[in-house]
């Protein structure tokens, strides 16, 4: 009977240790079966795929340039200016972006072949595809708030297929004087990419 007791007990712990330790998280996050040995030496953010909160493209870039740059077994992290002068600079390289996006929102998929011409074009092992969710200030829950929501995609430029997948939100909360949606975007940045390959889980 005691034998029981104490198994019943170490199983409601195990319970307790599992629902706890799933708070805190992203609301939602994918791994591909090559994630946990994915090591890339070169990165870059695409520019923001097309969404009611154009007006952040810029900005979002930005940020998560710059929180990738916080990664130490990150060896290069391409400029967004970089990004945008390959673009730019480039017919071959737009040409493929457009393509490979195209292709993203009809079937959900990475493009292999278009993402392995981008990846040549910005000289990288992978990328980071980025859609802003939102951008805006709101009441929520009888609170006004601003909020920045994100989903990221990692891609192998080399194989052109997708790492991992990722999607979360933050809020800040304010009575008179609005928060920096850009400061609130960091924050969120830099959370998103503690889970993200090949940084160390929290």
């Amino acid at each position: 009977m005691l034998t029981i007791r104490l198994r019943f007990t170490s199983f409601a712990f195990l319970l307790l240790f599992l629902l706890f330790a799933g708070c805190g998280g992203l609301q939602e996050v994918w791994e591909g079966p090559g994630a946990k040995v994915f090591r890339p030496q070169a990165i870059a953010v695409l520019p923001p795929m097309a969404s009611q909160y154009d007006s952040a493209r810029e900005d979002i870039q930005d940020v998560l340039s710059g929180s990738l740059t916080k990664v130490a077994n990150i060896e290069r992290v391409v400029s967004p200016e970089s990004v945008t002068d390959i673009f730019q600079g480039s017919k071959e390289a737009f040409d493929s972006l457009v393509f490979y996006f195209s292709r993203l929102e009809m079937t959900g998929q990475s493009d292999k072949e278009s993402a392995i011409k981008l990846g040549k074009a910005l000289s990288v092992d992978s990328f980071l595809v980025v859609r802003v969710n939102s951008w805006e200030y709101v009441r929520k829950e009888g609170d006004n708030v601003g909020r920045v929501g994100l989903s990221l995609r990692l891609v192998d430029a080399t194989t052109g297929t997708t790492v991992w997948k990722a999607r979360h939100e933050r809020s800040s909360s304010y009575m008179f004087y609005r928060p920096n949606l850009k400061d609130v975007a960091k924050d969120l940045a830099d959370e998103m990419i503690k889970y993200m390959p090949p940084t160390p889980k929290r």
